[in-house]
């Protein structure tokens, strides 16, 4: 390879500026953006959706396609300038020297190849190794990103893999010519917290071992703690903060950093004492940016007449030679007051069960494949299911993917119906009852606030006239006039504004359409209210003030909140019960602070540690779990959990793998499905701790 003699940083970007251009307008997308990358060091890159991230990462690749271009600044990889590189040179850098990992898996896979062929065609085109070399370089990288039986993985096609293991393939592929600087754009964004735990894991050991710098872009600020030496956040297309992890997490200088860690869950917020502080406003669209400061607007700290009189450039925060940021105020500001976070009020008090859920099961039968033979196979997603949830409480169910927990929520909306056991909903069994057969009423009494807002509006209709057919279908309002005035009412609920009820969904922000689907879920007066990842979705920002609307909501009308997650510190901020699912079976069930506290279940355990925390004060224990969860077709013996289980190993004989646990009471309304004596649940130890100042 040339350019090794270069001793200099690895990437240089200096005052970069790209816009795309449409039959319109110039929209200016990133301007005057500066990073700098060392040899061997990870830089996160953090922001919400549009702030131009990943258009910078485009940048770096010369892929903005046909109507993006690079208007002013340089980008200097190994000192070389890539702005200007001839084309045949940088396909010669692209893939080999620097190599670019996407936030969807698939999209980096051919369906039609074979693993093995996908990742020795990469050093073959760029090296011109022969096939054997590569072939034996294949098998290193995949036994590097730790997948088993690497001979098996490079006979398999993409779609023989889980999600995790696409994403191992993607990283080998990327590592198979050794690149001097590797991009990874959102990583782990679609993963398990336990596989992206240990996905991160991975990374570092492998930027370590090959000494590859990284560019790490992300919305998840715990997991630019846990991965990277140095940071850069953007807002609205500029860089407003730079500097080490630590400095920017512990003496921030931009309100806009400060106002995100604020939007997050951290140790110690509270829904009623210490609530999350939404960012006020909205992020602004490309050609409406404001004068000045981009985040003047939504900002605590603006001053007329100064924050808004002239672009603003980054200065050096006084002392730090390697701490910068875009805000004028910045010496001016008393960083450690704390915010005037308003009070919410009171809980209101849980009240009597509305929701009984009594050894349900939940079997799928696969029919005999005729073309390949075979007998029938039964998938056992919900196995002997038991809990209740009260009036007024938020229950959170969480769980890796394959767990079961949106299997219970269809049987409990009637899209399905159980093979067994009983569900018991405000006084009527429903286990039965599909919902074409449910009355209006039932159907309204229990309804769904679905992970992605986007999929479940129609393109076609009006944010009012869906609302309304809501209300037509449950029977609500005896008039047009009547159920017009209930639609505002219902907007008025999740403080959307009542002109949005002429708007259509594609005027909408992603938090916008999640508030109308949540209005729409309210529509009936619901009782229950299933709301499946309803924030994953969404910009940390928003995710705060639509948790916030569902506390506010809850609080005023009594609801029984269902909230499926696998986010344990939204899990943790959000809920009064947690449940914890595994293989279809509920392993651990307490109050919040019962199930965050040991003693654990062994899986509890492990999902606690795998919790990203943007917080340089928590202390985590360090546990990996090793395997993929087994099939539901194909579940192991005995504890489902035995075949990654760490304690495994202090239960005698083998009781793990030949008997099903039984459900141990540990304390008042706390059980625990495991093996485990009471004395090894004694010797258990936090996996987060909060160390002093």
């Amino acid at each position: 390879m040339t350019d090794q003699a270069h001793d200099g940083p690895i990437l240089e970007i200096e005052n970069l500026s790209i816009s795309f251009f449409t039959r319109l307008r110039e929209i200016p997308a990133v301007m005057d953006f500066s990073c700098t990358v060392q040899p061997g060091e990870a830089m996160g890159l953090v922001g919400e959706s549009g702030c131009g991230k990943s258009t910078v990462a485009l940048a770096i690749m010369r892929d903005l396609g046909r109507n993006g271009r690079i208007t002013g600044g340089s980008i200097r990889f190994r000192g070389r300038e890539l702005t200007t590189m001839p084309e045949a040179e940088l396909r010669d850098i692209r893939g080999s020297q620097i190599a670019m990992i996407y936030q969807e898996p698939m999209a980096s896979l051919n369906p039609a190849m074979k693993i093995g062929q996908q990742l020795m065609e990469v050093p073959i085109v760029h090296e011109g190794i022969s096939k054997a070399e590569a072939r034996a370089r294949a098998l290193e990288v995949v036994a590097d990103v730790r997948l088993p039986d690497p001979e098996r993985i490079l006979k398999s096609y993409p779609h023989q893999l889980s999600g995790g293991q696409q994403q191992r393939i993607v990283i080998a592929m990327a590592l198979m010519s050794k690149p001097a600087l590797l991009i990874l754009d959102e990583p782990t964004t679609a993963l398990d917290v336990t596989v992206e735990a240990a996905v991160v894991d991975l990374v570092k050991d492998l930027g370590r071992k090959y000494g590859t710098s990284m560019l790490f872009i992300s919305h998840n600020l715990g997991l630019v703690l846990e991965t990277c030496d140095r940071i850069t956040v953007m807002y609205s297309g500029e860089a407003v903060e730079t500097g080490s992890v630590r400095d920017v997490f512990d003496k921030m200088r931009h309100p806009y950093t400060q106002a995100l860690f604020r939007s997050i869950p951290l140790p110690g917020a509270d829904k009623t004492r210490r609530p999350l502080i939404a960012i006020p406003g909205n992020f602004p669209l490309p050609h409406e940016r404001p004068q000045g400061c981009n985040f003047g607007p939504r900002c605590d700290y603006f001053v007329a007449g100064r924050c808004d009189a002239a672009d603003i450039p980054m200065f050096p925060v006084p002392g730090d030679a390697s701490h910068s940021s875009r805000c004028i105020r910045m010496n001016e500001i008393d960083w450690d007051a704390p915010p005037a976070a308003p009070v919410k009020g009171e809980r209101t008090p849980i009240g009597a069960p509305v929701l009984q859920v009594a050894d349900l099961k939940k079997y799928y039968e696969l029919r005999a494949n005729a073309l390949f033979g075979g007998a029938a196979r039964v998938v056992k997603a919900n196995e002997s299911l038991s809990f209740e949830a009260r009036e007024a409480e938020t229950l959170a169910i969480v769980g890796e993917s394959g767990c079961g927990k949106s299997t219970f929520a269809k049987v409990l909306m009637g899209l399905e119906t159980a093979t067994d056991g009983r569900i018991v909903l405000l006084g009527n069994e429903v286990q039965d009852t599909p919902i074409e057969k449910r009355t209006a009423q039932t159907i309204a009494s229990v309804q769904m606030v679905f992970q992605n807002p986007f999929d479940t509006l129609n393109p076609s209709m009006t944010v009012g006239r869906q609302i309304i057919r809501a209300l037509e279908v449950f029977g609500i309002g005896k008039t047009d006039a009547e159920r017009r005035e209930r639609m505002l009412q219902l907007l008025d609920l999740v403080k959307l504004p009542r002109e949005f009820a002429r708007r259509m969904p594609r005027q909408l922000s992603g938090g916008q359409k999640q508030r109308v689907g949540i209005a729409r879920a309210f529509a009936g007066d619901a009782r229950i209210v299933v709301a499946d990842e309803p924030v994953s979705a969404l910009d940390v920002s928003v995710q705060a003030a639509v948790t916030d609307l569902l506390m506010d909501i809850q609080r005023e009308n009594g609801t029984t909140l269902l909230f499926i997650s696998h986010d344990l510190s939204i899990v943790r901020y959000l809920s009064d019960r947690v449940l914890v699912m595994y293989l279809g079976h509920v392993v651990e069930i307490g109050t919040t602070e019962q199930v965050f506290s040991p003693p654990y279940h062994p899986y509890t355990e492990a999902l606690l540690s795998a919790v990203p925390i943007a917080d340089t004060h928590v202390k985590k224990k360090h546990i990996v779990l090793e395997g993929e969860i087994p099939s539901a077709i194909n579940p192991p013996p005995g504890c489902p959990f035995q075949t990654r289980c760490r304690w495994k190993s202090r239960v005698p004989g083998n009781l793990c793998e030949t008997s099903v646990p039984p459900m141990r009471q540990m304390a008042d309304g706390h059980q625990i499905k495991c093996h485990l004596s009471e004395a090894e649940f004694a010797e258990m130890e936090p996996v987060i701790e909060i160390a002093a100042e």
